[in-house]
């Protein structure tokens, strides 16, 4: 089954194209890496799936649906930076949000409602910080417990924008866990990612964009040097030589 589909879908900005004529048919029930240099239009292309940019042409179809018809059904999790961490809310607060729909938002919230939340909590190491002020808490703890409100929502299809920026080793074998554990349970799963040292150990698929779309398929088709070096040019022999030095001394990624 394809749960996502664009077809002819351009974004511009100010008259200047930032995504092309992008076609693409994601499968369900795969981890999925949106990879591409800086200013590549990945984050645009996550906000023109959700409908959060307006588009110049194409469309979007998920379960061959538009969204506003499935919405309940995608989840999406935006950049750490895009969000104001002053808000007064607090841990609870925030994941018991993933519950309110556009036809329930006026409910009260339920016992299986905070059930849920707390499910979703636990999945990510945060239950005990329930009660904590959102703005007390680490990045990473604050990634978490955006993941967490995203699960508490119950979706099928799961838009993360950088997950990993910003978190710790810990926080990042966490987040994997869970990413794994949604792709098990059929759940489909696309993640913007700016790695390539750690691309293909933590995806199924590949969208490979730069303005257009370079290629999308199965990793072991699209991380190979050709494709790479189409989608990132001479960017791609930077990354190469860092690849080697982090290889030679033994660096952890984050260093």
């Amino acid at each position: 089954m394809i749960s996502i589909e664009t077809h002819n879908l351009t974004v511009s900005y100010n008259r200047r194209p930032v995504l092309w004529n992008i076609d693409f048919e994601l499968p369900t029930g795969k981890i999925i890496g949106i990879i591409g240099p800086n200013g590549s239009g990945k984050t645009t292309l996550l906000k023109a799936i959700m409908g959060l940019v307006p588009t110049s042409s194409g469309y979007v179809k998920i379960f061959d649906q538009d969204l506003n018809d499935v919405r309940s059904r995608v989840s999406y999790v935006p950049q750490r930076e895009s969000v104001d961490w002053d808000f007064p809310a607090s841990v609870m607060d925030i994941v018991l949000m993933g519950r309110y729909k556009k036809d329930t938002l006026f409910k009260r919230i339920s016992k299986a409602d905070k059930d849920l939340a707390a499910e979703a909590l636990e999945k990510v190491n945060m239950l005990e910080y329930s009660n904590r002020q959102i703005s007390q808490l680490s990045g990473g703890q604050q990634q978490r417990v955006f993941i967490a409100r995203s699960l508490a929502q119950g979706a099928d299809i799961y838009i993360m924008d950088e997950p990993f920026v910003g978190v710790d080793a810990a926080t990042e074998e966490a987040i994997l866990k869970l990413l794994s554990d949604m792709k098990d349970e059929g759940k489909t799963v696309v993640v913007v990612h700016h790695d390539l040292q750690t691309a293909k150990d933590f995806f199924d698929w590949i969208v490979l964009l730069n303005t257009r779309m370079v290629a999308a398929g199965p990793i072991e088709e699209i991380f190979n040097e050709k494709l790479l070096q189409e989608a990132y040019g001479g960017k791609l022999n930077v990354l190469s030589q860092v690849g080697d030095l982090m290889k030679e001394k033994a660096f952890d990624v984050r260093e």
